[in-house]
């Protein structure tokens, strides 16, 4: 309430439910099962927080309504911009704001700069420039709208505020698209929360309408609100999660430092036996990690004369694009065809998978889109031992997979697929055999 007794336009942050409070979706089973289920059950990399996602809280409204230790701002490089983000922030914060901005001298992209707050409710403003976005350019586009997002936490915890709220940094005047740019958004203020949490009682998304259902799906991937929610928001994340900070990861910037450059690579088992310590920190570090010309690595593999390692790696790359492509490509139609699904486990605790021949029209559907579903849905599956079993019933020259897409397939899909399939069965029943699968023992 105003002093005149009229309620207020801003909104406390401390009266906004936090993320985890918004939980639906908890766990019927006891602690004791949710401790098995602990074990036995392939973690996400953003682990179920109760404590972070209590400092999270997503919330539909104007950022510059927001009562807290400061907000965000995204503007252009001359900090002019007029979006709605900032058109609204200079209304309520009154012309000493044009003012003070004018001392900045402007702001590089993926920088934050601070000013005081003056008639808004939150105390400062972080003023920070998102990056225009063009897919030729999309590295670079990524470094820098992480950037953003880093640079506007770090200046938070420097200055010791307790809260920000953030608006969606990358406008849509900057042509970045929607999804891609909150996957970021959301793991590096998650990352920064897991090294820096004691520092920050709360960050507040602020969106709008449109922006909303963006962040509803794909919160739960970062900040997953029980157990069972992480574990069903695992198959859906990128395929690049970016570092230990939520950087984006590069690999062909990725450098490494072997231990004795120069030395023959025959004596490299010896001499790694005679050392006697424990290396196994060496190339934790991304410059520790450098790898060779790309260019100059392509050309020897059209030659035939790379390695097996590197071979391996150029193949780990292909399989990642891929994949990432397969999480973020809308794949419901094949889905909706059920030709591919887990049904149990065998004898031996191994995942069974079942393929069933006659659900797959092949002249009638996208056989790449047939093989990203097949990877969105083995990708975790295969990390384990696992048996495929293909009926074979009822389909007909419609359905048969041609020798192409298979080859396709044993090339593109990852060494864990290979190494941890341990059998596969053809059921086709005849009118003698009823076609029953009879796994051996293990």
């Amino acid at each position: 309430m105003d002093p005149l007794g009229a309620p207020s336009q801003f909104v406390d942050v401390d009266t906004l439910p936090s993320w985890g409070n918004s939980c639906e979706d908890q766990l019927n089973a006891s602690e004791i099962a949710a401790e098995t289920y602990q074990e036995e059950t392939i973690r996400s990399p953003f682990l179920y927080n109760k404590d972070i996602n209590g400092k999270v809280v997503l919330w539909k409204g104007d950022v510059a309504l927001l009562n807290c230790t400061a907000i965000v701002n995204t503007s252009n490089e001359s900090l002019t911009d007029k979006n709605p983000v900032s058109e609204s922030i200079f209304m309520l914060a009154g012309p000493d704001l044009k003012e003070d901005l004018q001392k900045l001298r402007g702001c590089r992209t993926g920088e934050a700069k601070l000013t005081k707050g003056f008639n808004l409710a939150a105390r400062f403003i972080i003023h920070t420039v998102g990056p225009k976005y063009k897919s030729r350019y999309r590295t670079a586009a990524e470094s820098s709208l992480y950037s953003c997002y880093r640079n506007v936490l770090q200046l938070a915890k420097e200055q010791s505020m307790s809260s920000v709220g953030f608006c969606v940094i990358n406008s849509a005047k900057r042509g970045y698209p929607l999804e891609d740019a909150t996957h970021i958004a959301l793991r590096t203020v998650r990352r920064f929360l897991e090294i820096h949490g004691e520092t920050l009682e709360k960050v507040v998304f602020a969106v709008s309408e449109l922006e909303e259902a963006t962040y509803q799906k794909l919160l739960p991937l970062y900040f997953p609100r029980s157990l069972k929610e992480e574990s069903r928001s695992l198959p859906c994340l990128p395929a690049d999660i970016g570092n230990a900070e939520g950087e984006p990861v590069v690999p062909e910037r990725q450098i490494r430092i072997s231990e004795k450059p120069g030395a023959p690579e025959d004596n490299q088992e010896e001499e790694d036996e005679g050392l006697g310590v424990d290396l196994s920190f060496i190339g934790s570090h991304a410059f520790a990690r450098m790898e060779g010309d790309i260019d100059k690595q392509r050309r020897l593999i059209l030659q035939g004369q790379l390695s097996e390692a590197a071979l391996q790696k150029q193949h780990q790359r292909n399989y990642n694009r891929w994949l990432c492509q397969a999480r973020s490509e809308d794949l419901s139609d094949i889905a909706s065809l059920k030709a591919l699904y887990q049904t149990g486990v065998d004898n031996c605790g191994r995942t069974v998978m079942v393929v069933v021949g006659r659900n797959i029209p092949v002249t009638l559907i996208d056989m790449d889109k047939a093989l990203l579903y097949f990877i969105h849905v083995m990708d975790h599956i295969a990390v384990k031992e696992y048996v495929l079993v293909y009926f074979h019933t009822l389909t007909s020259e419609y359905n048969h997979l041609d020798s192409d897409f298979l080859k396709k397939l044993y090339d593109v899909v990852d060494v864990k697929y290979k190494r941890n399939l341990k059998a596969v069965y053809f059921v086709h029943p005849t009118f003698r055999s009823k076609g029953r699968a009879v796994f051996p023992p293990c």
